[in-house]
């Protein structure tokens, strides 16, 4: 095996701890190539796809990858913002917010982010820290609740670059934080001034991301974690059993998913007589083309569609101040015993600057 080339060690150089955020990824374009290039790295993943590549190559690349690219790319280009994707944006602004946060705070911590697919890439983040000088990396994957297709994916692409690395950091990992209180807290918030703005309707949708139903019984607790968060938010609002209805969207291909679908759950609430309903997805914490069109467009014409009056989309917590504070203080609590007041000395960290500089030129 090969190792990537590093700099000279320094003997005397400090520990620097860095906080890298990861998100699931996004295309960098609102373009056909540009989500060609990005569905074929998402589903080559063989934890977002378990089946035996024998199977699965001829249909990705035989099928899919000729026929989703068209399709994706007018989707994402009804919600692409004037700075980019909506996730790039928000998880750009989320990575900077707590940076500012921790910094306020007195730690001399690094905070960046990456993407599990697309850009920024995991491998080429976790160079540029180590050409900061970072010898700690705390890893904390942007998905509260655990699945293997998600946080275990970020932890094999973050150990597959330290298998090629000379000097390995120290790591650590944030597997899940579905029940935090202060991810609750900052969601109950969110809800409550949502309400205060607009009033309350008559049902509350929890809408998660999907899985495979084959996936709860081998053994992950996704949806478990995401049961535990909605019943933890209803605590918090104060709500009956009855006036909160979990469901699971964004079903890809033929298996069966996990249940209640979004989409039919809306359609019966609409053809049942719901009048309003208001619609929240507490596993994304940034909007992204699943909540703001799936959700925010799909979902909303077919309740509307069915009889529904009022669909009212809740947005994610995205940069607010509850979130950005509840992120602080979880990233505080898995830190412990690592040094995240002090700094390399000048010299140290003016070489780190310029290597950065030149990996980024040479990227």
């Amino acid at each position: 095996m090969s190792f990537r080339p590093e700099p000279p060690y320094r003997h005397g150089q400090g520990a620097r701890t860095a906080v890298l955020l990861v998100n699931l990824g996004t295309p960098e374009a609102a373009t056909a190539p540009a989500l060609r290039r990005y569905l074929a790295e998402f589903l080559s993943d063989r934890r977002v796809v378990e089946i035996p590549r024998l199977v699965w190559w001829p249909i990705l690349h035989g099928i899919i990858l000729r026929t989703r690219p068209a399709k994706s790319a007018a989707k994402y280009a009804s919600v692409w913002m004037k700075e980019g994707s909506p996730l790039a944006v928000w998880t750009q602004r989320q990575t900077a917010a707590l940076a500012a946060r921790m910094a306020a705070d007195g730690s001399q911590v690094l905070v960046r982010h990456a993407m599990r697919y697309g850009q920024p890439a995991v491998p080429e983040v976790l160079d540029a820290l180590r050409a900061e000088g970072a010898t700690r990396v705390l890893v904390l994957p942007l998905y509260p609740q655990y699945a293997a297709a998600t946080t275990a994916s970020v932890a094999d692409k973050v150990m597959q670059w330290a298998q090629q690395a000379r000097y390995m950091p120290e790591l650590r990992f944030v597997g899940e934080y579905h029940d935090d209180p202060g991810y609750i807290e900052a969601l109950a918030a969110r809800l409550r001034a949502h309400w205060q703005a607009h009033g309350r309707a008559e049902r509350l949708v929890l809408s998660f991301h999907g899985l495979p139903e084959r996936s709860l019984h081998l053994g992950d607790p996704y949806h478990c974690q995401c049961h535990k968060t909605a019943r933890l938010l209803a605590e918090a609002l104060g709500l009956a059993a009855g006036e909160v209805q979990v469901t699971f969207q964004s079903r890809f291909g033929k298996a069966k998913w996990l249940e209640p679908y979004t989409e039919p759950t809306l359609k019966a609430l609409g053809a049942q007589g719901v009048k309003s309903v208001d619609v929240m997805c507490p596993g994304f914490v940034a909007d992204c083309l699943e909540t703001l069109e799936e959700i925010g467009q799909e979902v909303r014409d077919a309740f509307l569609g069915a009889g529904g009056e009022s669909f009212r989309y809740v947005p994610c917590l995205n940069d607010d101040a509850a979130w950005i504070a509840a992120l602080a203080a979880l990233v505080e609590r898995h830190l412990q015993g690592w040094d995240t007041r002090s700094s390399p000395d000048p010299a140290t960290l003016r070489q780190s600057r310029e290597r950065a500089l030149a990996m980024g030129a040479k990227a």
